[in-house]
């Protein structure tokens, strides 16, 4: 079997495009992958395509040597758009192996360690009646066990911090009373303070609340700084979307600065990086909640892995209920109160509709948003 060629594919979400890469052989197997929407998004089909005349001609089974191909050939290895060009193939090849061997990808990844997989929604609003009430309607609606609000988003007068950090733990605390004391609640801070000491006070006011995870209290350029917060505070720091590669999180995690790492599938390697990263975290007893904001694809590659590997925490997940993602697959992976169901059809077990893609966004989310009680952003 050999690769004949790699197409790439765009469908516009609300306010991002979902970017699809398809790998074909000789022997009539695709597979399907997915690459993370970074904002210069025109610049993925042309990555790809140089990633293909690297490619044809080689067994896409020898997953491993594909990946260190495009890794490798590359002058200077890492980078958004090549990482996520590189992560959307090495999904699609996954996907190719388990249909020609005839099974599903988690079983060429080890096999299962669990039999379902916990995921958590995302809670928006501005104001702390719009968040719980938001809150509420998606534990009822999804069975969520568990959700992520965002406790900056939406409050007034930005740099007047104290009145923004009131405003954060008043939004906290109208989730956790809308949820009461069983749901898990994590807060999102969405890399939005500056320096330590203002995610001390942050973690500070939202602890009584019980978070499940503080994420990305601060930007990922300094672990150092990060695990300076760490120290200082109670509530599990979560990160790593931002972070490509096993390199990257090597350093994250041999300098303790995190509790839960969130690489994302889409841009971090794809499933086979994912897994050594799941691995090398594992080294240092630190769960794996991936980041997953991407479309249904990405959630099919996560819950292949995360079936697969033993420190998985939580997935993100969101729901594919809403045509923009519903449409543009043969049939998204099953999802019932608050779980995903793990596919037993070969490969991936989804996929792409192409005549449900929708026209793409030209350039990609390039611009800030803010969120509307109803989940819609409007951009400003």
């Amino acid at each position: 079997m050999k690769i004949t060629a790699i197409n790439t594919f765009f469908s516009r979400e609300t306010h991002r495009n979902l970017i699809f890469i398809e790998v074909l052989t000789d022997a009539g197997i695709s597979g399907i992958g997915e690459a993370y929407s970074v904002g210069p998004d025109d610049a993925v089909p042309a990555v790809a395509k140089q990633f293909e005349s690297w490619l044809l001609g080689k067994d896409p089974r020898n997953i491993e040597e594909c990946w260190q191909t495009m890794y490798n050939f590359s002058r200077f290895p890492g980078g958004l758009i090549m990482m996520s060009v590189l992560s959307g193939i090495d999904i699609a090849l996954w996907d190719i192996a388990g249909k020609a061997a005839g099974v599903p990808v988690w079983a060429l990844l080890g096999g299962k360690c669990r039999n379902r997989i916990r995921t958590y929604g995302e809670v928006y609003g501005n104001t702390p009646e719009e968040a719980a009430g938001y809150a509420a309607k998606i534990v009822e609606r999804y069975g969520f066990t568990a959700v992520k609000c965002f406790p900056l988003f939406g409050s007034p007068d930005i740099p007047l911090f104290n009145r923004r950090v009131r405003a954060a733990e008043e939004k906290m605390r109208a989730v956790r009373e809308a949820l009461g004391p069983d749901v898990d609640i994590a807060a999102d801070a969405h890399a939005a303070l500056a320096s330590p000491f203002e995610a001390v006070e942050l973690a500070t006011v939202l602890a009584p609340y019980r978070p499940l995870f503080l994420e990305e209290p601060l930007r990922p350029e300094n672990r150092d700084a990060l695990a300076e917060v760490r120290r200082k505070i109670t509530v599990p720091i979560a990160t790593g979307e931002m972070l490509y590669s096993k390199w990257e999180f090597r350093e994250l995690l041999s300098r303790e600065a995190a509790d839960i790492v969130q690489p994302d599938i889409c841009i971090a390697g794809g499933i086979t990086e994912m897994k050594k990263i799941a691995a090398l975290s594992e080294s240092f007893n630190v769960p794996v909640a991936p980041h997953n904001p991407m479309g249904p694809v990405a959630t099919a590659a996560n819950v292949h892995l995360c079936a697969a590997i033993a420190n998985f925490f939580i997935l993100e997940y969101l729901p594919d209920d809403t045509p923009e993602r519903r449409d543009i697959v043969d049939e998204p992976v099953p999802f019932r109160d608050g779980w995903l169901e793990i596919p037993d059809k070969p490969g991936l077990g989804i996929e792409l509709r192409k005549e449900g893609l929708r026209e793409s966004m030209k350039g990609g989310w390039s611009r800030p948003f803010r969120y509307h009680p109803d989940g819609t952003p409007s951009y400003i």
